[in-house]
C-alpha cells in the first residue's frame, strides 16, 4: 500500500497511528505530496478526485481518501480491533472521533485562515467562530476523560487532534483548566504508536 501524506498532516498522523497499532505500518509506503488548500497535487488528484492527505492507494490499485475510511480499512485488513462491534462503545468512539476530527476541521481552517490568505482578506469573525468549536470541544473532551476505554479509533483521533493543537496552536493553553485532558495526553502520547508519528 501506498500513502500519500504530508508530515504535519494531523489527520496522516491519525492513519499512521492506526498502522501502527495494527501492525501495519511497515507495509505502507508513504508518498510526498504538495497538496494545498488552493493549489491541488496534481499526482494526487490522479489517483483521487479530491487530491487530499491521507489519499492510500490499495495493493490493487484502487485509491480511497479520508482518514475515517483508511483507518477503518486499515482495521478490516488486520482483523478488526480499533473499532468496536456494534452497539454503544462503538457509537462513543465513532462519536469521539467525529467530534476530535471537527476539532482538527475548525484548527485546520484557522490556519489556512493565516497562512493561505493575504492579510487584508482574513475574517477574524471566521476564526474567532472556530476557536469557539475547538473551545467547547476541549471543554467536552474534558468531562469525557473518565469514560475513555483503552485504544480505539476515538482515543487515537483525539490524541492526533491535541497533537495538532500543540504543534500549530502552542499559544492557545488548551491544558489551562482541563487537567484531565493534559493527563489524559501526556499519558496516551507514551505508547510506541504515538512517539513513532511524534
Amino acid at each position: 500500500m501506498k500513502l500519500f501524506h504530508s508530515p504535519t498532516s494531523p489527520f496522516v498522523r491519525k492513519v499512521m497511528v492506526t498502522a501502527h497499532e495494527l501492525g501495519l505500518a511497515e507495509r505502507i509506503e508513504r508518498l510526498p505530496s504538495a497538496v494545498h488548500p488552493v493549489t491541488r497535487d496534481g499526482q494526487v488528484l490522479a489517483a483521487h478526485p479530491l487530491a487530499q492527505v491521507p489519499t492510500l492507494i490499495l495493493d490493487g490499485g484502487e485509491a480511497i481518501a479520508d482518514s475515517r475510511v483508511i483507518c477503518e480499512y486499515l482495521d478490516a485488513l488486520a482483523g478488526g480491533q480499533l473499532f468496536p462491534a456494534p452497539g454503544a462503545a462503538r457509537w462513543a468512539a465513532l462519536n469521539l472521533q467525529s467530534t476530535a476530527d471537527a476539532v482538527l476541521d475548525a484548527a485546520l481552517l484557522i490556519r489556512y485562515e493565516l497562512t493561505a490568505r493575504a492579510e487584508s482578506e482574513r475574517s477574524q469573525a471566521w476564526m474567532d467562530g472556530q476557536g469557539a468549536k475547538i473551545a467547547s470541544a476541549l471543554d467536552w473532551f474534558e468531562t469525557q476523560v473518565g469514560a475513555l476505554g483503552g485504544v480505539d479509533v476515538g482515543t487515537i483521533a483525539l490524541a492526533c487532534a491535541l497533537g495538532y493543537l500543540d504543534l500549530r496552536f502552542a499559544d492557545l493553553g488548551w491544558r489551562e483548566g482541563r487537567p484531565n485532558l493534559a493527563a489524559w495526553l501526556a499519558d496516551f502520547s507514551e505508547r510506541a504508536s504515538m512517539r513513532a508519528t511524534a
